[in-house]
């Protein structure tokens, strides 16, 4: 009895789709799947001289949204793969989507069903869009906006519909992962009248009701990742410790599902490794303090370990807000010149080489600012070389007249007391790899701003002026 239940069990393990696909034969398709905004092949099925073949494996498919993928690599239709994997399929490509059979599958039934609707209206909002472009008056305006409104509204009721006559089934997951809260009219707003602080509120707060984190089908799906990137761009505050909340949220709440979890991990680790906006690299070392550098990352590779490993440590320690790492160097005369040992408002630390292109065309314009301008706002310009020669250095300082700077370069006698002691270098402690770069610190020498472009500095720079005199 007990031989029959294991190899019953065996027996149900795996998938197994049959698929009859016309006018194709003597070729391969394939079965693909969508991963974030990625799509990959899973499988692949050499059909025969009647255009029959066999997507099957031993082990079971992960939940999502796959597709079949014709032998000139064109998506031809979607499938939904969720615990039924013994299922069959008939098509005609000449006719799809909506020629397509679904056998022992209620869940691609349904989803069938949903294509077909979702590709008749939307065909009819593509074109109420053209004529709404089109449009020539604002009365013709309004109408095609109350058509336009009509559609989604028929669209959304579809859905509403599926959702109540199949609660449990795997379209009704990803319907209501797809849905956006629908913020309350104005008479329901705080004193009756619309109010935009309570709107935002509203729909952030709801805008995850539908989403299940502990749900993996959800990553391999063509719109989860959108609707995430979505969520960070326009309701989520754009400082560190803001986004540092909002992702720790997530990924607690995902922590039953590895799936999900590694997902997420990933897109958060690759968003803000090089983020968008200075400052949030303190998110990246966030991660990797919390999550990575304690070993619940296994599923990164050694080699992106390592990457993660010398990125983040390459960051820890210029953070903006962060008091910048000394600088013990000395100046053209060899004598000492230590960033602590500037008093000013502000200071620029301008990391530079005479030998780079980039460099010979920025410093002067770096200088032309400083004496125009920033000299009389109490800014020191800290001009490090980094590369390039001492001699070339020197050369390009008197020929640019670099003159009311603090130049300054490292002894390789104190290059070489660095190594011995194991000490990180200066490169390492303000991400030094390419050139120039500019920080800005403050009078505390705490770090305002770093590797913005000259102009961006000044920006900066006149803001906490005005702020200062407000």
């Amino acid at each position: 009895m007990l031989l029959i239940s294991c190899v019953l069990a065996k027996a149900q393990t795996g998938y197994n789709i049959p698929i009859t696909l016309k006018p194709y034969k003597n070729t391969y398709v394939y079965l693909g799947y969508y991963y974030g905004k990625m799509k990959a092949l899973a499988d692949s099925a050499l059909l025969d001289a009647n255009g029959k073949g066999v997507f099957a494996g031993k082990e079971p498919l992960p939940g999502g949204i796959y597709f079949v993928v014709s032998p000139r690599k064109e998506i031809l239709f979607e499938v939904l793969i969720d615990k039924q994997q013994k299922f069959s399929i008939a098509a005609d490509s000449a006719s799809l989507p909506n020629n397509v059979t679904f056998t022992g599958s209620q869940d691609n039934l349904l989803f069938h069903l949903y294509t077909r609707f979702t590709n008749q209206i939307g065909g009819e909002i593509n074109r109420t869009n053209e004529s709404f472009k089109a449009a020539k008056n604002e009365k013709d305006s309004a109408k095609l906006r109350i058509r336009l409104k009509q559609l989604t509204d028929r669209m959304q009721l579809y859905r509403d519909s599926m959702i109540a006559k199949n609660p449990n089934t795997f379209l009704t997951a990803l319907f209501q992962a797809m849905k956006e809260p629908v913020i309350p009219p104005a008479a329901k707003h705080p004193g009756g009248k619309y109010d935009s602080l309570y709107a935002y509120r509203f729909y952030k707060s709801h805008y995850w009701d539908g989403v299940s984190f502990s749900d993996g089908r959800l990553v391999r799906t063509p719109f989860f990742e959108a609707k995430m990137e979505k969520y960070y761009k326009e309701l989520v505050v754009p400082n560190p410790d803001s986004i540092k909340q909002e992702v720790d949220h997530m990924l607690l709440y995902s922590r039953s599902n590895q799936e999900m979890f590694k997902f997420l991990l990933v897109h958060f680790v690759q968003k803000y490794v090089n983020p968008e906006y200075m400052g949030q690299d303190a998110v990246f070392v966030h991660l990797f303090e919390k999550y990575i550098n304690t070993g619940q990352a296994d599923f990164f590779t050694e080699k992106y370990k390592d990457f993660m490993f010398k990125r983040a440590y390459s960051l820890m320690a210029n953070l903006i807000g962060q008091p910048a790492a000394q600088l013990d160097l000395v100046d053209t005369l060899d004598k000492p010149a230590s960033l602590y040992d500037i008093e000013s408002e502000f200071t620029v630390i301008c990391f530079w080489d005479p030998t780079c292109s980039h460099c010979k065309e920025t410093v002067p314009k770096v200088d032309s600012i400083f004496k125009a301008k920033w000299k009389n706002e109490g800014v020191t310009v800290y001009g490090v070389m980094v590369d390039g020669g001492k001699d070339l250095w020197k050369k390009f300082i008197n020929d640019n007249k670099l003159s009311g700077w603090i130049h300054a370069y490292q002894l390789p006698s104190q290059q070489k007391q660095e190594e011995a002691a194991g000490k990180p270098n200066y490169r390492q402690l303000y991400d030094v790899y390419q050139t120039p770069i500019l920080y800005l610190l403050d009078k505390d020498k705490r770090i305002i701003a770093k590797k913005l472009t000259y102009l961006q500095l000044d920006e900066v720079i006149d803001l906490k002026l005005k702020n200062k005199k407000i």
